[in-house]
Order: C-alpha cells, then structure tokens, then sequence
C-alpha cells in the first residue's frame, strides 16, 4: 500500500537529511520544498515578507501534490519534505490523503535550537549539493524561528516525533 510521509520541523532540524534516509528505506519519491523555492523564486525575492512566501510555497504546493497524487495512485511512496511550518499546511496535505484513502504519516523532527542553528552553519559551509539549496543567514533563521507550530498528539497519531 502506497505512503504518504509528511516532514516536518523548525528550521534546521535536518528535515532534508531525514527525508533522504526515509526515501532510501521505503523506496519512496521526495518533494522538498527549498529547490522548488531557490530554483522559482529566489530572484524575485526582495524581503522576508512571510505572506507571499507562503503564498508562493502554496503554489508549490499545487504542483507537487499534482505529481505526488499520481505516484500514490500507482501504489508508490512519496516524501514531502516541504517544512510544514503550520498545522494548517499539515492538514492541507492530510485532508489530500485521506481522499485518496491513505492515512498520511506525521514525522516530526525536533532538536534543540542551539543544535539546529549550529547544523545550518555547517550546512552553509559545507554546501552539500544532497541538501544544499541556499544559505540560510541568522536574519531568515531568527524570522523563521516563531514561526513554527508543534504538532500535537492528535496529529501524530499515524506519526511519531523524532528528537534529532
């Protein structure tokens, strides 16, 4: 039976990294939403304006969830790395799964702050192409940081936490 893994996590948490290790192991197709963003929109961005970042993630959303749709319907497995930064993006994407019949799977990867701000350094050094799309600044960290909603118990019910 086909899965539908959504990952989520504050910034740095080693989303990317984790979705890589999944897809090896169920052999499954991932959609991370940090290529799709540099390689669409990195050169109109001006400002840190988080309503037309989310609304740009949302028509990112559209298109990758046209794709992932297919492959689940062929019975494949798809990861969605796509920062999942509020229950609301969650629930889009659970909703989707569940008319498909598909009880979509909650990963949610905790750290501390310290050891993500400290992986985004590293990240940043490093550029390693596998999860590398563009430097993440102390500006963008400290923006996205409030940002981020915790799942609760309820949404990890077909999930579970992972502490990085």
């Amino acid at each position: 039976m086909a899965r539908l893994i959504l990952v989520c996590g504050p910034i740095g948490a080693g989303k990317t990294t984790y979705s890589i290790s999944v897809c090896e192991e169920i052999e499954a197709v991932k959609f991370s939403i940090d290529p799709w963003m540099q390689t669409l929109f990195a050169k109109d961005m001006t400002s840190l304006d988080f309503t037309l970042i989310m609304e740009r993630v949302s028509r990112c959303y559209d298109q990758i969830w046209e794709v992932s749709e297919q492959i689940l319907a062929l019975g494949g497995n798809v990861v969605l790395d796509l920062g999942f930064t509020t229950k609301a993006q969650r629930d889009i994407f659970v909703n989707k799964a569940n008319s498909l019949n598909i009880k979509a799977e909650i990963h949610y990867l905790d750290a501390l702050k310290e050891t993500r701000r400290q992986r985004i350094v590293n990240r940043n050094v490093e550029k390693d192409p596998k999860i590398y799309s563009f430097e993440v600044t102390d500006m963008m960290f400290n923006f996205m940081e409030p940002k981020f909603e915790v799942p609760d118990d309820s949404e990890l019910v077909n999930g579970f936490k992972v502490i990085i």
